[in-house]
């Protein structure tokens, strides 16, 4: 077949998905010529309220979508102040609008949302009662989880020419059992293993913030659907970042639980399954910690996951996080910038502001030394590189005709900072056991200074950068080394990048990080992260409450 015939053929494929995809946004739900213009002049979408502008939503849609938490959302809809299907259909119409000018979905299910939205009003008034924890709540899924009856593509042309799925994720169907409305998906990048989430079937996501900057990856559609309100509760997938990137760089909140903690099963994913590695986490982004704590709770709940998916962990949530401070007094400890990942001014001083509110509220701070390797950044990155050489699938774009996109051709990589962990040219058993030699190493390393520190949480950047332009956001240090650890890590919204604070240009030697250039960037959102050990979800969660509570007033002074 000549490479004319490849090329028209995935081109085609795209088209009629593109197209498909258009259909079914309904008429009236679609932004005029004009406002579409003024779309393409203003970067800073948020600034100037398209779905206000548009007319497309009433006053009582606005409201539901702009001023209430999913946990707000879930005491109107529990006692019949509010109705499922309004509630479903102000953020069916908002995520349309979301789609037209940030590109941020892939399937949607507008239809049928409202059909089980109806049902579940029918239920309640019938029942007098909800019919679970997330009784009438639209949630939005990435598109990595499977829903019947559509597609997940996740980003390769080749997986055009696959059926719709013909059943659900066990996370799909337990959100279901517990009374949600699912209505979108949300888009993500080619291999879903960069921080810009761009296809060729469904484009780039862009930044409402900022179109001009990323929205990153690889759960970019959920971070920039849940900033742009058009979903107040998302769920996400993280192996590097991939929901906390995308938190940060659109100005929400994300939590990367403890692996299994929440069902991850039949999802559709790139990666090769079996071989060790480093495994992906499922999560919340939403707009507060309060709704990260919702989505755990119901989904935890009383340990009873393990019915939908086999690999889930029956570990009940707890309400009450052992081991405690009672006086709500926390020790914490300041993870160390690395030198060959130097933080940017704004996120600097992002974290020292977070220091010095947390000192101020009465917090005890530690600084934590980076110098032994086990514990160092930059090592965790070469080891976490190491295990992500099974992974991903490149040779699922080829068989297309499909181009890489420019992301992925990339390939950014920590090899810069030092040699790898596991030297080249060992058999495949020795290669194995070695990585997970220097994994353990790693973990044991870190086991220690939680308990010589007496810590209850670390504190750290989400990244060296904020949200940067498109394709330039390179490797991702400050998140992936939880990965390597297993630790649960909420991302926390803090400040923004300011041209007039941080006025000085910041280069690097290395062409695969970013540099730092104020005016680009001015008014992208910065954040923290909070991390705690393996299985401690619970703690860090309330960990994080107490930390956001003590920047808020911080905020204030």
């Amino acid at each position: 077949m000549s490479s004319e015939t490849t090329t028209s053929n995935w081109q085609d494929l795209v088209a009629a998905k593109r197209h498909e995809c258009e259909q079914k946004i309904p008429r009236d739900w679609l932004l005029s010529a004009d406002q579409l213009a003024l779309v393409q002049e203003t970067p800073c979408l948020l600034d100037i309220d398209i779905p206000r502008r548009s007319g497309l939503l009433s006053e009582v849609e606005l409201d539901l979508t702009e001023n209430y938490t999913a946990s707000q959302l879930l005491v109107k809809l529990a006692s019949g102040q509010a109705s499922s299907l309004a509630v479903t259909t102000a953020f069916c119409k908002r995520a349309a609008i979301a789609q037209q000018i940030l590109s941020c979905l892939t399937e949607t299910f507008f239809p049928q949302a409202l059909e089980r939205a109806k049902y579940l009003d029918d239920y309640l008034q019938k029942e007098g009662k909800p019919i679970g924890p997330l009784h009438g709540l639209p949630i939005s899924i990435k598109d990595s989880f499977c829903v019947e009856g559509f597609q997940s593509t996740i980003g390769y042309v080749e997986f055009l020419k696959n059926e719709p799925q013909k059943t659900n994720s066990a996370l799909v169907n337990m959100l279901l059992q517990l009374g949600a409305v699912l209505y979108v998906k949300t888009n993500i990048p080619q291999t879903m293993m960069t921080a810009d989430s761009e296809n060729n079937i469904f484009g780039r996501t862009l930044n409402p913030h900022k179109t001009t900057l990323t929205a990153g990856g690889s759960s970019g559609g959920e971070g920039a659907l849940v900033a742009f309100r058009g979903s107040v509760l998302g769920v996400g997938t993280d192996v590097a970042g991939s929901i906390r990137i995308p938190a940060l760089c659109c100005g929400v909140y994300g939590f990367k639980p403890t692996n299994d903690r929440i069902p991850f099963g039949g999802q559709v994913s790139g990666a090769v399954k079996g071989i060790p590695g480093l495994v992906p986490a499922a999560g919340p982004l939403a707009h507060s910690i309060a709704d990260l704590k919702l989505l755990m709770s119901s989904v935890v709940a009383d340990g009873q996951a393990w019915k939908y998916d086999s690999a889930a962990v029956g570990v009940p949530w707890q309400t009450i996080p052992p081991g405690l401070n009672a006086s709500g007094s926390l020790t914490i400890g300041v993870l160390a910038e690395d030198e060959h990942f130097p933080l940017h001014p704004p996120v600097k001083r992002a974290l020292d502001r977070a220091v010095e509110a947390l000192t101020r509220a009465g917090h005890r701070i530690v600084r934590l030394a980076g110098d032994d390797e086990a514990r160092n950044l930059a090592y965790a990155s070469r080891l976490a590189f190491q295990y992500f050489t099974y992974s991903p699938r490149r040779d699922l774009i080829a068989p297309s005709g499909e181009p890489v996109v420019t992301s992925v051709a990339k390939a950014s990589a920590p090899l810069f900072s030092g040699p790898l962990p596991v030297q080249q040219g060992l058999d495949t058993f020795e290669t194995i056991k070695t990585l997970y030699d220097a994994r353990q190493r790693v973990h044991d390393a870190w086991r220690q200074t939680w308990v010589d520190q007496k810590l209850d949480v670390i504190l750290a950047p989400g990244a060296q950068n904020t949200a940067v332009a498109h394709d330039t956001y390179g490797w991702p240090p400050y998140t992936v080394i939880w990965n390597v650890l297993d630790y649960p890590a909420c991302i926390i919204p803090f400040g923004k990048a300011s041209k007039e604070l941080d006025p000085e240009v910041m280069t690097t030697a290395d062409t695969t990080q970013p540099d730092y250039h104020p005016d680009e960037v001015d008014g992208a959102p910065c954040a923290i992260q909070v991390i705690t050990p393996r299985f401690q979800d619970e703690k860090c969660l309330w960990a994080a409450d107490i930390i956001d509570q003590a920047l808020a007033l911080y905020g204030k002074e």
